[in-house]
């Protein structure tokens, strides 16, 4: 793959990521404040570049932000695994890593 290619994949999948971190939720609740900061410092260090989201890698309630409609941000995910649930993992680990649903994705699985 050239690198012009990876460098537009891996731009897209950083956009994609911080946007999902700016997810409003989708349920009535507020986000409470410890949510709140775990989000503020989640995007930092994503904007730090040393982290990058790996979505499908959670286990059950412990992904990192965002899982989806009806949910609010850490420690939400429902399933190992969930497609639209991501850990934060050092940046250039994430497709390497193996999963029994396939290896883990920069944007979110179906």
């Amino acid at each position: 793959m050239s690198n012009r290619l990876m460098s537009t994949l891996v731009v897209s999948a950083f956009a994609s990521a911080i946007g999902a971190l700016s997810v409003v939720p989708a349920s009535a609740e507020e986000f409470t404040e410890a949510q709140k900061k775990i989000q503020a410092e989640h995007t930092a260090l994503v904007k730090s570049g040393k982290v990058e989201p790996c979505f499908g890698t959670a286990l059950k309630g412990q992904n990192d932000c965002y899982a989806g409609a009806g949910t609010t941000c850490a420690g939400t995910s429902t399933v190992d695994y969930q497609g639209n649930a991501f850990k934060l993992v050092p940046k250039g680990t994430c497709t390497t890593m193996s999963t029994p649903n396939g290896a883990g994705s920069l944007t979110p699985k179906p």
